[in-house]
């Protein structure tokens, strides 16, 4: 790199002698020299900083903000520490990766833990046995390197949007004490929230390439556990609900409904419709997002996109939530058991554009579904129907900017901490006739239509040695409804 710099700095050298010195040069030689300059100049910085420099050109806030926005309802404290570290303190051997829908046991835990480590992805999973799960909690929570954190995606979005001093809050679900004192003041909690006792979840963090036996992650990521009683039954559901009429939001983001994969299939099943119910009674006129999370159970899932999905205005989820929702709906590219690395481009979109299609808000059906915000580690993509959101450039953007601080744990992005992931090149479709395109770091924002969809596309800066990877979906979705405006119907 530096042997560009100096290349650079000669030329300008160069150039500004020949201005001095030969005035009588053709006014287009000079011109010429100039923009083999500029050229130069623009090659000689990295990838990486031309990208954060054209963010913050397109990082405008919207025309119509919001004022104050209602969050709920699943909140915790996380208790963030090495998985591997853990697994060891418990006395737990390596051995083969398992996948298990519901953890009953530690081994149940070694071999979940394994797999998705061997794959580099997020997970999270109910564990069933409250007794077990106190005891690993109690280890956890007193290993020296633990750290205890706000936890749970409402509690999570909250504290970012909270950063915001002209946003007011609104925060529903089961808060503790614990949790009560590592909230941001801007915080209003209602009191009927409040509760005697905190509900801990336990992350278990793995770095880029770090071995268990073995097994070596790909990519830095976490696994997580709980046995979570308050959030599995969504007790805060109608607490939230009822708080909305004082309250008076002009935004809700909601999200926990994945924590129910611990109740009984009729347990669930009668809270999925309770908690229908009262989203159905949250006035139209204030847009609901609603953050989805890693899941297991189709049925569920498949319940949540006929039951829910219409009846909010935008969904943020990942690769593996993505995925999960096309093949328990047996939609496009159901067949692909798992991604091979940086999830294709392509089979993102048409999974994407089927949800809006079938799902969302069209001329012959009355859902209000019509935004998207997908996010993985290397790319984002926000997707919307046409007419119905704005400023869209700037929030893909501002959502690819908060990973790449978050992570990092910067207050701007660091290039020198980051690097690009993304394909430079990608087609826009696997399914229909696509588009081919070829990124460019000046304008890392692309966009392309589809039958009255919109896709904003922009790639991700990753964190070289991120300092913690927990909650960063949801600063991502955060920050992308924070920067985007909603248009009055």
């Amino acid at each position: 790199m530096w042997q560009k710099s100096v290349c650079v700095g000669l030329l300008a050298l160069a150039v500004g002698y020949l201005c001095l010195l030969g005035p009588e040069l053709p006014q287009s030689a000079l011109q010429h020299l100039s923009a083999s300059l500029l050229g130069g100049l623009r090659r000689a910085r990295s990838l990486e900083s031309r990208m954060v420099a054209a963010w913050q050109a397109a990082i405008v806030r919207p025309a119509r903000g919001w004022a104050r926005v209602a969050v709920g309802v699943n909140a915790c404290v996380d208790v963030v520490l090495s998985g591997v570290k853990l697994l060891e303190a418990l006395g737990l051997d390596p051995g083969d990766g398992k996948n298990h829908a519901v953890l009953n046991s530690r081994q149940d835990l070694k071999e979940a833990f394994a797999y998705f480590m061997q794959k580099g992805a997020a997970a999270e999973r109910f564990f069933s046995d409250a007794e077990s799960f106190h005891h690993i909690a109690q280890t956890a929570s007193e290993y020296p390197d633990a750290q205890l954190y706000v936890g749970g995606n409402a509690a999570l979005i909250g504290q970012k949007l909270a950063t915001n001093p002209d946003l007011k809050i609104l925060l529903c679900g089961p808060v503790g004490p614990k949790l009560h004192e590592l909230l941001d003041d801007n915080l209003v909690v209602p009191p009927e929230s409040m509760q005697e006792r905190d509900e801990f979840h336990l992350i278990l963090e793995y770095q880029a390439g770090e071995e268990w036996g073995q097994v070596k992650a790909p990519n830095a990521n976490r696994f997580i556990f709980s046995h979570d009683v308050s959030n599995g039954a969504l007790n805060m559901l109608e607490v939230f609900v009822s708080s909305l009429d004082e309250f008076q939001p002009d935004l809700v983001v909601l999200s926990g409904l994945h924590m129910m994969e611990g109740q009984s299939k009729e347990m669930r099943q009668r809270r999925l419709l309770e908690a229908v119910a009262s989203i159905s009674d949250i006035p139209t006129d204030i847009p609901i997002h609603l953050e989805l999370a890693s899941m297991t159970d189709q049925d569920l899932m498949s319940n949540i996109m006929h039951q829910v999905f219409p009846l909010v205005n935008s969904i943020g989820l990942n690769e593996q939530e993505l995925l999960f929702l096309t093949q328990s709906a047996s939609g496009p590219h159901a067949s692909l058991a798992s991604w091979n690395g940086v999830p294709d481009v392509g089979v993102v979109s048409d999974i994407l554009f089927w949800i809006l299609k079938e799902h969302g808000r069209t001329t012959d059906r009355a859902s209000d579904l019509t935004r998207i915000h997908f996010h993985t580690l290397a790319y984002h993509i926000l997707v919307t129907v046409d007419g119905y959101w704005g400023n869209q450039i700037a929030a893909v953007a501002a959502g690819a900017r908060a990973a790449g601080t978050q992570a990092c744990a910067t207050e701007t992005i660091d290039t020198s901490k980051v690097f690009l992931k993304a394909p430079l090149e990608f087609v826009t479709s696997q399914t229909e006739a696509p588009s081919k395109i070829s990124l460019n770091p000046d304008e890392p924002v692309v966009h392309w239509h589809r039958e009255g969809v919109s896709f904003h596309f922009t790639p991700v800066l990753v964190c070289k040695d991120p300092v913690r990877t927990v909650g960063l979906g949801d600063a991502i979705s955060a920050e992308g409804l924070l920067y985007s405006e909603v248009y009055p119907q």
